[in-house]
């Protein structure tokens, strides 16, 4: 299946924490990295997913933020780190390149936060994604 998601990171499942209709689900991304989902349990079940259960995890380029140093006093879980590969602006938006442990993550973000932010190709920064923004695919 071919899908639009370019965000698309291997892991392995190191945990599964089910609650009444969602679960969360631990991974560790191929370059050590730990990410988090919240999914269904429906789909939990449907994948198969257990400890040790080899994953992909997807993330739209629209669902990262990013922030130039580690985010204390918030709710999101999965902050990776990682480095600026590339910049493309265009007139109101920008794709940010980041290599992070394992991939490569896109982050859709404003030019003017790009700017505001003085990211450059070698920037060093944190990848910040909500739990509920990250989908697994059972690989």
């Amino acid at each position: 299946m071919s899908l639009s998601i370019r965000n698309q990171i291997p892991g392995t499942v190191i945990s599964v924490t089910r609650g009444e209709a969602m679960a969360t689900v631990r991974a560790r991304l191929t370059g050590g990295q730990e990410i988090t989902a919240a999914i269904t349990l429906e789909a939990v079940r449907e994948l198969g997913l257990a400890e040790g259960s080899a994953v992909r995890t997807l993330i739209k380029s629209t669902e990262v933020a990013l922030a130039t140093g580690p985010v204390e006093g918030i709710s999101i879980r999965n902050q990776l780190a990682g480095t600026v590969s590339d910049i493309a602006t265009g007139g109101a938006m920008a794709a940010v390149k980041v290599t992070v442990g394992g991939g490569e993550l896109t982050a859709a973000i404003t030019k003017d936060a790009v700017e505001d932010l003085g990211l450059a190709v070698g920037s060093q920064v944190v990848a910040l994604v909500k739990s509920t923004e990250v989908s697994l695919a059972a690989d």
